[in-house]
């Protein structure tokens, strides 16, 4: 068995650090790197995708709403045109890092509340398929595991796209699949043995919710947030944990990571 861990990195911008992505990459199979919107800036960046291919990681795009102040975490009214030309956008910059780097896109998620408006908004998420169709057909799209996810991974699927389903040791699930508001108790998990615990029980295929209710989710990626001040030692509780339960690491387009390599030899 194998699943691919991923962090929304690449967050800090001007005088405004984010995160510690020099220790936190070293932990990942993937990273999804912000693009300018709701954090991140073009100095970041380029150094997030040295610090990426460096470690060997496969590289995302993050793009998000146009809202710094509010971490790109409050709704906007873009229109799906609007929605599509920024995403776009925020991708063409990141692959302009990219080619000088010589690294391949390997895929893309949406922030934030963009990610959640996507999933709930059928004209919303066929945008941002198409932008992603459209420029970089190649690259997978990370959809939410679940039944909260389905639509958009059908979406998606429509327009030929691959999908790699995700899901959140360190956030708290509903009863309807989806994440738990962050203005919920226990919504966020800094606890890194529990967060360990339920990345463990997500590679098996299911997460109970707040409720209580066991929800069964097929996950492709587990996702640590960069922005959570543990992030660096749930990332390193969950790779501990899923070694211990033969769960094999790898990148979403199949690269085992290079600890993984070690180990097995």
């Amino acid at each position: 068995m194998h699943t691919d861990l991923n962090a929304d990195a690449g967050e800090s911008f001007g005088n405004w650090t984010a995160g510690n992505d020099a220790a936190l990459f070293p932990e990942l199979t993937s990273v999804n790197l912000a693009l300018g919107f709701h954090a991140g800036d073009p100095l970041t960046l380029r150094e997030s995708v040295a610090l990426a291919v460096q470690h060997g990681l496969g590289i995302g795009a993050h793009p998000g709403y146009p809202d710094l102040q509010g971490f790109g975490r409050r709704a906007m009214s873009l229109s799906p045109d609007e929605i599509y030309a920024a995403t776009i956008y925020q991708i063409g910059a990141l692959q302009a890092f990219l080619r000088l780097a010589g690294a391949p896109l390997q895929h893309v998620k949406a922030h934030g509340a963009l990610y959640m408006r996507i999933h709930e908004d059928p004209q919303a998420g066929a945008a941002f398929c198409r932008a992603v169709r459209e420029l970089v057909p190649e690259a997978g799209l990370v959809t939410l595991a679940g039944p909260a996810g389905e639509a958009l991974t059908q979406q998606a699927r429509e327009q030929q796209l691959t999908v790699w389903r995700e899901a959140f040791p360190e956030r708290a699930y509903i009863a309807t699949g989806q994440l738990a508001p962050r203005s919920l108790p226990g919504s966020s998990i800094h606890d890194p043995q529990e967060a360990a615990r339920r990345a463990a029980e997500m590679a098996r295929g299911r997460v109970t919710s707040l409720e209580g209710q066991l929800l069964e989710l097929q996950v492709d990626t587990l996702c640590i947030h960069g922005d959570n001040p543990q992030a660096t030692e749930i990332a390193r509780a969950v790779r501990a944990r899923l070694a211990e339960e033969s769960v094999t690491l790898r990148a979403m387009g199949g690269a085992p990571s290079a600890r993984a390599l070690l180990a097995e030899h």
